[in-house]
């Protein structure tokens, strides 16, 4: 089963997703997914200067305009937005964001690129955490030494 950001790149229907990502009350189905700037900022919590930049450096596909010249976004849309979301809180930077979404865009020949600078940012990832971990660790100490001073001075004080 191919997770929600495959099914993205690959054009899948939300059929073979629907087991690898929770349900999005706010979807509607394919072939009648049609969202305005609006609708997405509010599904996203992204911001429409945002949107609108995301496609202006290539980091978004080709967005469907409506007869009126409005952007209209779609499911799969919505997909890659997740998916740029998680490359964000990677801390992957957006040139490597926008490289990416250049690779997919290129096609099939480019999963030994896209692998690898997936990889990298997953090396990068587990970095962070063992980083973070470290910091938690030091802070428990100190959290529990404050808490153990904080017991003793209260007891001295109830003498």
């Amino acid at each position: 089963m191919e997770t929600t950001a495959e099914a993205a790149e690959t054009g899948t229907s939300t059929r073979t997703r629907d087991c690898a990502a929770p349900p999005q009350r706010h979807r509607r189905p394919d072939g009648e997914d049609s969202y305005t700037i609006s609708e997405v900022v509010a599904f996203t919590g992204l911001t429409a200067h945002t949107l609108r930049w995301y496609e202006r450096i290539g980091l978004m596909p080709h967005i469907d305009r409506s007869h009126t010249g409005q952007r209209r976004y779609s499911n799969r849309d919505l997909d890659w937005l997740d998916l740029v979301g998680k490359l964000r809180l990677t801390g992957m930077p957006v040139a490597d964001m926008v490289r990416y979404a250049e690779l997919v865009r290129e096609g099939d020949g480019t999963y030994i690129a896209r692998f690898e600078l997936l990889e990298a940012t997953r090396r990068d990832v587990k970095a962070r955490i063992a980083e973070l971990q470290d910091t938690l660790a030091v802070l428990d100490h100190k959290i529990s030494f404050y808490a153990d001073a904080g017991r003793a001075l209260a007891s001295e004080r109830s003498r």
